[in-house]
């Protein structure tokens, strides 16, 4: 087991590894004093690793409640959410209780965000078990659900009290949902880390999957270490987000996130060598990389329709936006925008 400590407005651990889910009882209780807990996950991953994680904590001696939502982020939505906080209010949790979130990204912010609202906030513990959360999602507080208008715009900040990484999960990932946590690794390695991303064009991602999880939370809490709340490196986070959400909102959510978010980078870094914030031979780097894992590269949707859906982005402040551009591979920038010069940026991402 590795451990990595983000320090944010509170502290926690990050463990990596293989089997962790077994051991989960025992680290958790290392962090808390109460006994109680809401394990919340979906549907899918209740039949893989719900039994396995309640019965490490009962093991350890906390009494267990099971909510399972439906799968799949077109549940991430009001009705589910106000369903997590039901349940929590019916099992009578308190306010010295904790939420476990076990589960992909969309478990992750669903259930962080419950615990953020729920008695004004309690504890809870992040069990990422998608190569996407473990590397991204699961470590840095932001929680949240969809709105009608857009993606992630209701939420909060709510650091967890720990993220616990078990590896062996990603071994019953689909092919498209691992890919969808390399392009996060990806970004990693093109915003802050050039030396990360030769290992991704050349190494065995899989092989090395400890050290690769490691790598990126390194990356994240550096950020966030800095710039918990987002009002300026944690930014540069974005990179290739504006538009791939975009994409996810024109698609109906049909398209993952990190398959958005690949082509999101290729279109976003088209438009800045062609507006001169990245410099020549950058896209052919960023499109390479995609390509190499089987990531999508073209966009399906046209410049109006992408505009009009990142318009109702939540990174947009009054009248202007910033999007992520790259200096060079390893070095991003912000570059804030008009509502002209997104719609701009969009054509010539197109």
């Amino acid at each position: 087991m590795e451990t990595v400590t983000v320090n944010a407005s509170a502290s926690y651990p990050v463990h990596i590894g293989g089997g962790l889910l077994e051991k989960a009882g025992e680290l958790i209780a290392g962090v808390t004093k109460s006994r109680t807990c809401a394990v919340i996950t979906d549907t899918t991953v209740e039949r893989l690793y719900a039994a396995p994680v309640c019965r490490s904590l009962q093991d350890a001696g906390f009494r267990v409640y099971l909510h399972a939502f439906p799968a799949g982020e077109q549940n991430k939505r009001l009705g589910t959410f106000g369903g997590m906080l039901e349940f929590l209010a019916e099992n009578r949790l308190t306010r010295s209780d904790f939420v476990v979130a076990l589960g992909g990204g969309v478990t992750g912010d669903m259930a962080g965000f419950a615990a953020a609202a729920y008695q004004r906030g309690v504890g809870y513990i992040q069990i990422p078990t998608t190569f996407l959360a473990a590397s991204d999602s699961s470590v840095g507080g932001k929680t949240a659900i969809d709105l009608s208008a857009g993606k992630n715009l209701a939420g909060a900040f709510h650091q967890p009290k720990m993220v616990i990484c078990d590896t062996d999960t990603f071994k019953t990932l689909p092919e498209d949902a691992f890919a969808d946590g390399v392009a996060e690794t990806l970004k990693h390695g093109l915003i802050a880390d050039a030396d990360f991303y030769r290992f991704l064009m050349t190494g065995d991602v899989h092989s090395q999957i400890d050290g690769v999880v490691r790598r990126n939370v390194e990356i994240k809490a550096a950020v966030v270490g800095e710039d918990e709340r987002e009002h300026g490196r944690r930014r540069l986070l974005n990179f290739g987000h504006t538009l791939g959400h975009a994409i996810e909102k024109c698609s109906g959510y049909t398209v993952t996130h990190g398959h958005a978010v690949a082509t999101g980078m290729v279109l976003a870094t088209r438009a800045a060598e062609r507006l001169g914030y990245s410099p020549a031979g950058t896209l052919e780097a960023v499109t390479a990389a995609c390509r190499r894992f089987r990531l999508p590269t073209a966009c399906p949707y046209t410049a109006p329709e992408l505009y009009a859906a990142a318009t109702g982005d939540k990174k947009r402040d009054g009248g202007s936006i910033d999007v992520v551009a790259l200096e060079e591979i390893g070095r991003a920038k912000t570059v804030r925008l008009d509502m002209e010069g997104l719609r701009a940026f969009t054509e010539a991402a197109l």
